[in-house]
């Protein structure tokens, strides 16, 4: 039986997924990621079994919207929970998904091995990095997007619909829907 544990244990976690600054070694977070590390675990160790490789995604995924969700080993998520899938995704593997925010992935969205999200950010300012805090804003990736290997998407990032993200790009900025981006950082360089 779980324990009832005071409304400020959960605090840090509200204020992280409220885009506020938090504490990131607080030890419920510090539960939660454990935990993921746990489900990430059982995903490597059901890949081989359709059924319980299935059931494996949707325990770690906040939401996943079908069984044709393929996630490769090794993978890293944060939390796991904070990650919402749509229709016929893939992971390649070595891909890094820090959901300390909301992470949406529309329907059809490819990636590419290497593939780093990342919803956290850290103060510019060293004296302020030096107490702890982090924050985190959400990332959206629309639908039918091809991610590259070795692509990096930033914290606050919006891509549209029918986009391509070339291996090796940093996206810093939203993308608009049905453009080529490429680049550090990432540019628009093809119109489709």
């Amino acid at each position: 039986m779980t324990e009832a544990r005071p409304s400020e244990y959960y605090a840090e976690e509200e204020k992280m997924l409220a885009g506020e600054n938090y504490f990131g070694n607080d030890p419920n977070l510090s539960q939660l990621r454990k935990e993921a590390r746990h489900k990430v675990k059982a995903l490597a160790e059901t890949r081989d079994d359709p059924e319980r490789f299935s059931e494996s995604i949707g325990n770690l995924l906040g939401t996943v919207v079908d069984d044709q969700v393929i996630i490769e080993s090794p993978v890293y998520f944060d939390y796991g929970k904070n990650t919402h899938v749509g229709k016929c995704f893939y992971m390649n593997a070595m891909c890094t998904i820090l959901d300390c925010a909301r992470v949406d992935i529309g329907d059809y969205v490819l990636f590419g091995p290497n593939v780093q999200v990342y919803t956290a950010e850290h103060p510019i300012d060293p004296a302020t990095r030096l107490e702890g805090l982090e924050s985190a804003r959400p990332i959206k990736i629309g639908n039918n997007v091809w991610v590259g290997g070795n692509a990096t998407i930033l914290a606050g990032v919006t891509i549209g619909d029918g986009v391509t993200i070339a291996a090796g790009s940093v996206v810093t900025k939203d993308v608009p829907d049905n453009v080529v981006v490429a680049g550090v950082p990432a540019r628009i360089v093809k119109h489709l």
